[in-house]
């Protein structure tokens, strides 16, 4: 067992560099190498971690076509090219945590966990919202019996307004054919979760939803196709300009959701990156196909029930609310505290969470990030793949239940796993 782990990077874009940082500042690890075709962003990355020029890669082959030159590897790269490089890097003797989703779709996902087996190497996936104190405080209490039996669970994850606009109607995960449907590229973290937390295996799915508002049709009279040009931005919900430029000034926002957009953050820089770049498009101006809004029916095998209500339309603090019915007392929690009911007594206790920053991004995920790469460390580091809870098994189980339902959705039909 070494004292630290040598970590390299296959992505330097917003989550890659958010790990590497975790990763660095947890003192259990060095940041030893990059692999990114964007040079602005592989310079940038190269530079603030102090990376020899060895370690300065511009394509993942790289780091298989050589002797290892770490322990292990963050693969963060865009969804669809995670197949490749996750499979490769794990037989070349490299430990891998890989971005969600595992893969756009099943055989590639199911080749990967197959991958992560054969080699015998740590696998982990990034699904961050296991890894919060607020997740493993109610795990905790349904496993100490406070609610009896789990019956169901009624779980929201709110997008939010604006996070809509910027990752899925202007930005990289807009489009199915590209990256993959919102269920996947966004919720199957949700799903992955509910899962966790009741315990058991799903049986039945059925699924509803569609892109209701961020289309031609409802554009408004007088609007432009690009924010800097239009007449009634001031008036619009989605304004770039609003969005972007009220970054301006604040590290965290600068870094994201800014940072995508451009690395310039001065009003000039963003101004610019509006007229030219994606993220300055009307809403109702892109080619985005994926659903704004959506709902998942679960039956469990063993009888439990659950609801998963995506949607775009409500405020961007990123947490997730959630209340879980059990035979014994109930419990809801959104993130930052969590009402415990007890039917015995009728008693009711708060219990707040340590939650981090933020349930955004932008926020560590409310710890999960971090929590996250702390598991990653451990596991690299004992040989003990257990600090996961989401290795291969486990992520690809809670994928395939992605794509059933997204069947489901498209079929108007219950899907049976």
């Amino acid at each position: 067992m070494t004292e630290s782990v040598s970590v390299a990077v296959v992505g330097a874009g917003s989550r890659g560099l958010t790990y590497a940082r975790l990763a660095a500042a947890s003192g259990r690890a060095r940041v030893v190498a990059v692999a990114e075709p964007d040079d602005e962003r592989r310079e940038r990355f190269a530079a603030e971690f102090g990376l020899p020029t060895a370690g300065v890669c511009r394509d993942w082959a790289e780091l298989v076509g050589g002797p290892r030159i770490a322990d292990a590897v963050i693969v963060a790269t865009q969804d669809r090219l995670h197949v490749e490089p996750a499979v490769a890097l794990l037989g070349h003797g490299y430990d891998v945590l890989l971005e969600k989703p595992m893969a756009p779709t099943l055989p590639e996902a199911t080749r990967i966990a197959a991958a992560a087996v054969d080699s015998g190497r740590i696998f982990g996936v990034c699904h961050v919202l296991r890894y919060t104190p607020y997740t493993a405080m109610i795990r905790e209490l349904i496993r100490d019996g406070a609610l009896g039996d789990v019956i169901n669970v009624q779980h929201l994850e709110p997008v939010g307004w604006w996070h809509q606009a910027h990752s899925y109607v202007r930005g990289n995960w807009r489009s199915e054919a590209e990256s993959g449907p919102m269920l996947l590229t966004k919720s199957c973290h949700d799903v992955d979760w509910i899962m966790h937390v009741v315990g058991d295996g799903v049986a039945r799915v059925s699924s509803f939803g569609g892109l209701a508002h961020f289309r031609p049709e409802r554009q408004p009279d007088g609007a432009a196709d690009r924010c800097v040009d239009c007449a009634v931005e001031a008036q619009c919900p989605y304004s770039a300009k609003r969005l972007y430029l009220g970054c301006l000034g604040d590290p965290s926002r600068e870094r994201w959701p800014l940072g995508p957009v451009t690395s310039d953050a001065t009003e000039e820089g963003v101004l610019r990156a509006l007229r030219h770049g994606p993220y300055g498009r009307c809403v109702y101006r892109c080619d985005n196909d994926v659903v704004d809004h959506q709902v998942v029916n679960f039956e469990f095998a063993g009888g439990a029930t659950a609801t998963l209500t995506m949607t775009a339309f409500t405020p961007s603090d990123g947490y997730r609310r959630t209340r879980v019915f059990g035979s014994h007392g109930s419990l809801e929690g959104d993130g930052r505290s969590i009402t415990v009911t007890d039917f015995r007594d009728g008693s009711e206790r708060v219990v707040p969470v340590p939650s981090g920053d933020g349930g955004t991004a932008a926020g560590g995920h409310g710890g999960g990030d971090a929590g996250l790469v702390e598991a990653f460390l451990s596991a690299v580091l004992t040989r003990d793949e257990s600090h996961l809870g989401s290795g291969a098994a486990a992520s690809l189980d809670s994928h395939r239940v992605v794509w059933a339902a997204e069947q489901a959705r498209h079929t108007g039909t219950v899907v049976t796993l």
